[in-house]
């Protein structure tokens, strides 16, 4: 990315995370997954900036207000999501309800695991350009 730079517009920017994000390996996506905390939780397998967890708690905002049943649901759907696959649940979860998240996730286990992975890379690439428009926002004009 940096060597890419500058980007004319923010659809170039966008356009070049995209196709470097999709020419990554699976090892790659793996290590990216282990940066997020699992829904529901503060946390990541691996550390992250303190603006990375302020936009996972932001993301994740409207799982913390579920109710302690719909919690319970998706720590054991998390749970049983990395048994089944390997790595964490991840979801673009800006503007989910818990409910919504919890549906997606219980659809989600009945996946074959190459389907699971890409479906789980395309989530990831959404988290991606939520953070990094909110990167440009941040940044001086």
């Amino acid at each position: 990315m940096s060597a890419a730079r500058p980007f004319a517009t923010r659809d170039q920017l966008f356009l070049n995370a995209d196709e470097v994000w999709w020419s990554l390996t699976e090892d790659d996506w793996l290590e990216a997954f282990g940066a997020h905390p699992k829904i529901g939780e503060q946390k990541a397998a691996t550390p992250q900036s303190a603006d990375a967890q302020q936009w996972s708690s932001q993301e994740q905002s409207e799982s913390q207000k579920a109710a302690g049943e719909t919690k319970a649901a998706l720590a054991n759907g998390n749970r049983e999501y990395e048994r089944r696959f390997g790595f964490i649940f991840i979801i673009c979860a800006s503007g989910k309800s818990a409910d919504e998240i919890l549906s997606a996730l219980n659809d989600r286990l009945n996946n074959e695991p190459s389907t699971e992975l890409r479906l789980a890379a395309e989530e990831q690439r959404k988290i991606t350009r939520l953070r990094l428009a909110k990167l440009l926002e941040a940044s001086p004009a």
